[in-house]
């Protein structure tokens, strides 16, 4: 999400036309080694809340997406078809209190390989904040609450431990929730997870015996071992100078990743030693990058268009090993 999200997300997305549902295989011209072939292979609607913030991917080329502020989880076909999967109900006071954003959004989701999808929910209320679970076919139910002065943002799920880790933007922590539910665990906290202003720890990955989280205020990649007692290790800051960077993927068994960089509307190319350069812009189609998953060769980049107004879209790209 945007540092200007605050301040000017309602208001362009009020002024903004609702984006084409159709498939547009116009290539883009900007792309950068090691990525090619960039171009935009779903349209979302704006106007009806379609702010694509993260997503899981599937086998068989689909992808599950969460819209911030549709306050939905959907399917997305390999041809772009949008199918709604569930609308997560509506706090009674509107969301207002929701913090850093005022309006009730969802944020992070996994997939596990059963199919069942975990997502979070932020709502600035007790009864509905927290990690939500939708096995297929079923309905959402929340599994485990969370802070309400909070902002659930980042989700990864350990497949091996059955834990689910959810950074917090607002309070600067990384929490632990078993895939059956229950009480949270404050799993790491520190400065570097901190916000500086707006937001603090959001993408989140699990890569090598660690925990991988970004910090769009810091504009920092930062690495959090995992012990053997499971426990969190030190805060070890891998990378930094990307003011606004929001989720990440890693692009093979190393440390080098693809980074979406919100504000500045572009994504980043991460080496193992925190030096990056920039392989996609808004000449390829980019409109606020919020979310990057790889399936083989194939980059995926979702875009809010949280302050651009114009386009939220599913980005595919060529990604040369």
């Amino acid at each position: 999400m945007s540092k200007k999200l605050s301040m000017s997300a309602v208001a362009a997305v009020a002024l903004a036309a609702a984006a084409a549902s159709a498939l547009s295989p116009a290539p883009a011209s900007a792309v950068s080694a090691p990525l090619s072939s960039a171009r935009i292979a779903a349209h979302f609607d704006l106007a009806g809340g379609q702010t694509p913030e993260n997503l899981a991917l599937a086998s068989g080329g689909r992808a599950y997406v969460t819209f911030a502020k549709g306050r939905q989880v959907a399917e997305v076909s390999p041809r772009g078809t949008v199918r709604i999967l569930a609308t997560l109900p509506e706090p009674a006071d509107g969301g207002v209190h929701t913090p850093a954003m005022g309006f009730p959004l969802t944020t992070g989701i996994a997939r596990a390989h059963d199919g069942t999808l975990y997502f979070l929910y932020a709502t600035g209320t007790g009864d509905l904040t927290g990690v939500w679970r939708m096995r297929p076919g079923g309905r959402p139910e929340r599994i485990a609450p969370l802070p309400a002065d909070g902002l659930p943002n980042g989700l990864a799920l350990d497949a091996r431990t059955h834990t689910l880790y959810a950074a917090d933007s607002v309070l600067g922590t990384i929490w632990t929730v078993p895939t059956t539910g229950g009480t949270p665990t404050a799993w790491s906290t520190g400065s570097e997870l901190a916000p500086a202003g707006f937001l603090g720890a959001n993408g989140l990955k699990i890569h090598n015996g660690a925990v991988w989280a970004t910090n769009p205020d810091q504009g920092t990649i930062v690495r959090i071992p995992v012990l053997r007692d499971g426990r969190a290790g030190t805060i070890q800051t891998r990378a930094g100078g990307m003011p606004g960077i929001d989720d990440f993927a890693f692009t093979g068994h190393g440390d080098r990743l693809l980074a979406a960089l919100d504000g500045p509307n572009e994504v980043a190319l991460v080496q193992p030693d925190g030096s990056h350069s920039t392989v996609l812009t808004s000449v390829d189609g980019l409109q606020n990058p919020t979310s990057i998953a790889l399936r083989g060769d194939t980059v995926y980049v979702l875009n809010a268009a949280w302050n651009t107004a114009e386009d939220p879209n599913l980005i595919l790209a060529h990604l040369a090993r």
